[in-house]
């Protein structure tokens, strides 16, 4: 059996976002209410430890925010997160503690658990990042269908998720190799790796080994 939903992916302890996330069962459900979230969420954050930079972004004061870097709103940056030169955070992105956005990295609409790495001119867009997923140089997530038409997750039944713009969900500890590309609505199960360079749509069983050919193989 295919394992979609939030509780199959995601621990949801290392996020601020766990107790939101636990009304869906699937994680394409909670990308609209993404915004309205992290506001409400930054309502509720201790000051002493935050600093309210422009409305509607907090960003913690142990994060390092090169001088070059945009953050747009709603947004709230963790913990020890590093936001490196010419990132461009467009909005609606809640990034964890101990988190990597890289130069020339571009976040929309996103959930990144705490220690996601997203280090190096990466694109991450209607997306949910999980516990010390890491994507590699040049990967990204693509969010819109070439012809436009509704999103629809290819599992073992087809699932219609009613959005123009699904990214991709990547579970717990997975590893997109470098130059890979994460069709709209792919799906990537805990502690799985993509080789570099793959074309990856559909949803990738957890502990398994995406090779560049599109051949799934388990970890052993």
């Amino acid at each position: 059996m295919q394992k979609l939903k939030i509780t199959d992916l995601y621990d949801l302890q290392y996020t601020l976002a766990g107790e939101y996330l636990k009304q869906f069962d699937y994680p394409w459900e909670a990308l609209e209410g993404i915004s309205k979230m992290i506001i409400t969420l930054g309502g509720m954050l201790d000051f002493e430890e935050y600093h309210y930079i422009s409305e509607n972004v907090w960003v913690h004061k142990t994060a390092k925010i090169f001088p070059s870097a945009y953050i747009g709103a709603p947004c709230i940056i963790g913990a020890n997160t590093e936001v490196r030169h010419c990132a461009f955070i467009r909005g609606s992105a809640l990034i964890g503690e101990n988190c990597v956005i890289g130069n020339s990295v571009e976040l929309k609409n996103v959930i990144l658990f705490d220690h996601v790495q997203t280090p190096h001119y990466n694109y991450v867009g209607d997306s949910i990042l999980g516990y010390y997923a890491h994507m590699g140089a040049g990967s990204i997530t693509s969010n819109v269908k070439s012809d436009k038409t509704l999103v629809v997750i290819k599992a073992e039944e087809a699932l219609e998720t009613g959005l123009k713009k699904v990214g991709a969900m990547l579970g717990d500890f997975v590893e997109v190799g470098c130059n890979s590309v994460l069709n709209p609505g792919t799906i990537v199960g805990q502690n799985t790796s993509i080789y570099p360079t793959s074309c990856v749509r559909g949803v990738v069983p957890e502990n398994s080994i995406w090779k560049n050919d599109g051949t799934i193989i388990s970890k052993t």
